[in-house]
């Protein structure tokens, strides 16, 4: 068994840390110091007058944010033709194109508190095995055109025996390409590859990110905006007007709180009219535990970020290996390329305890060895020292898409949660989306609403609003 060691981590800065200390009274409090709490705070704070206070129940951006692959992309895990069977061709589109704008979003933000840690935009490859796989991406493609979408670069071997079967409707969103172009593309010897579909991506240590856009938050906005870390939520109990959050021995009130976790924490939400609020809170997202490892190499290469889709299956569930590099300071002034490769996961329940101190399992370590052999760096002599080996806990809600916007029986709450495997983007994006809630603004439906889908309970709990009343 190996320690989960982080490399994103290892780049933090060391700094204080506040803790809640006494009761208090705020505006909005968000629940949750990752990339979708920080970067609902940014801009609630840009865009609102509100106060703001952000509880972390560990350490900033030491969860899923400080244990991902740092792969910045706009996709669904879940394609479009998969989302627009379940929402309609409108809403799938729309929602595309949302998380495209955080693109912007992103580069505002980093520009905006000045930043200058590594954030490389590079090209993402994904690469497939059957003629079901490219069709599929075919018909997204398809899907972005009619919907006013910039179409994505799709190559197709010569050699694909399903070539003379591609349907003429996809005429002009492909091109064939010799399969050594397949190959050179995908950085791999291995010939079973048929399609590659090229699409912007970028890398990023988004725990580092958290860093810098908190402290710069802090400087701005130091009447506005508090961190408080080490502040496990418990409870919230909503009433028409207002939340009281349990914080250890101390209460927080607020108008508005956001929730931005995983789903996982031991937190439970009581409402004035019952306990369905808490029901639909565990039962819509459940998670996935993703482990990683990553080793240096020399220097010289570009950033990239490819996926390799060799199930050849066209089910969002198929697993898959995907591989970033990225110039990696390791040693104090000296630079490397980091090679870090993703694929092994195992599913968890709501119910179930993730522990992040848990050791990685070495077969893991062993599935990406022979992976990376086999498909990236293929010398099978070669002994590849592994620099770091991490796990994270993924949230996943039950449609595949992330939730953003307000509790359907108590607008008091809300969510910008689930990462599907995809985060980022996603939750920058719903961070403006909370915004325009928090401002009373008419937000147009979208994909990414809360579902109606548990009913209201017909008993109240009188006892419990006794206890509880705020």
């Amino acid at each position: 068994m190996l320690k989960n060691t982080s490399p994103w981590l290892r780049q933090l800065p060391e700094r204080p840390r506040n803790r809640l200390s006494e009761d208090l009274e705020t505006q909005v409090v968000i629940v949750g110091g990752g990339i979708a709490g920080v970067a609902t705070a940014y801009h609630l704070l840009q865009g609102t007058q509100k106060n703001v206070v952000l509880l972390e129940r560990h350490r900033l951006a030491h969860g899923a944010t400080g244990h991902n692959a740092g792969q910045v992309v706009a996709h669904f895990e879940r394609g479009l033709k998969n989302l627009a069977e379940k929402f309609g061709s409108e809403l799938t589109i729309a929602g595309q194109k949302a998380i495209e704008s955080a693109w912007d979003t992103l580069d505002a933000m980093y520009y905006d508190a000045k930043l200058d840690i590594p954030y490389y935009k590079c090209e993402g490859f994904s690469g497939f095995t059957s003629e079901a796989q490219t069709l599929l991406r075919l018909e997204h493609n398809h899907m972005r055109l009619e919907g006013g979408l910039e179409i994505e670069s799709i190559y197709v071997s010569e050699d694909a025996p399903f070539v003379r079967k591609i349907p003429r409707h996809y005429v002009g969103l492909f091109s064939l390409v010799p399969a050594a172009k397949i190959q050179e593309l995908l950085e791999t010897d291995r010939t079973d590859f048929v399609s590659v579909h090229q699409y912007p991506k970028g890398v990023i240590n988004s725990a580092l990110f958290c860093e810098r856009i908190i402290s710069f938050l802090l400087e701005r906005y130091p009447d506005r905006f508090t961190l408080f870390e080490h502040a496990p939520v418990h409870k919230i109990i909503l009433s028409e007007t207002r939340a009281m959050l349990d914080v250890e021995t101390h209460t927080v009130r607020a108008e508005h709180v956001v929730l931005c976790t995983n789903g996982f924490e031991d937190l439970h939400i009581i409402d004035k009219n019952g306990l369905a609020i808490d029901a639909r809170y565990h039962y819509l997202v459940s998670g996935v535990t993703g482990y990683m490892s990553g080793y240096l190499e020399k220097l010289g290469k570009s950033p990239v970020a490819i996926s390799y889709h060799t199930d050849p299956g066209t089910d969002p569930k198929n697993a898959y290996y995907y591989l970033t590099r990225r110039p990696y300071e390791f040693e104090k002034g000296v630079h490397h390329n980091l090679i870090s490769i993703g694929g092994p996961e195992f599913f968890l329940e709501d119910t179930t305890s993730y522990d992040r101190e848990a050791l990685y399992p070495e077969e893991h370590m062993r599935d990406i060895d022979t992976f990376v052999k086999r498909t990236y760096d293929t010398d099978p002599n070669k002994t590849i020292e592994y620099k770091f080996t991490w796990h994270g806990l993924m949230g996943y809600t039950r449609n595949g898409v992330r939730l953003v916007g307000p509790e359907p029986q108590n607008p008091i709450l809300l969510y910008n949660l689930g990462c599907n495997g995809i985060g980022i983007l996603p939750s920058i994006y719903g961070a403006t989306k909370i915004t325009r809630h928090v401002r009373g603004e008419h937000v147009e439906r979208s994909l990414f609403d809360v579902p109606e889908t548990l009913s209201r309970p017909r008993g109240l709990l009188p006892a419990l609003q006794r206890i509880f009343r705020l």
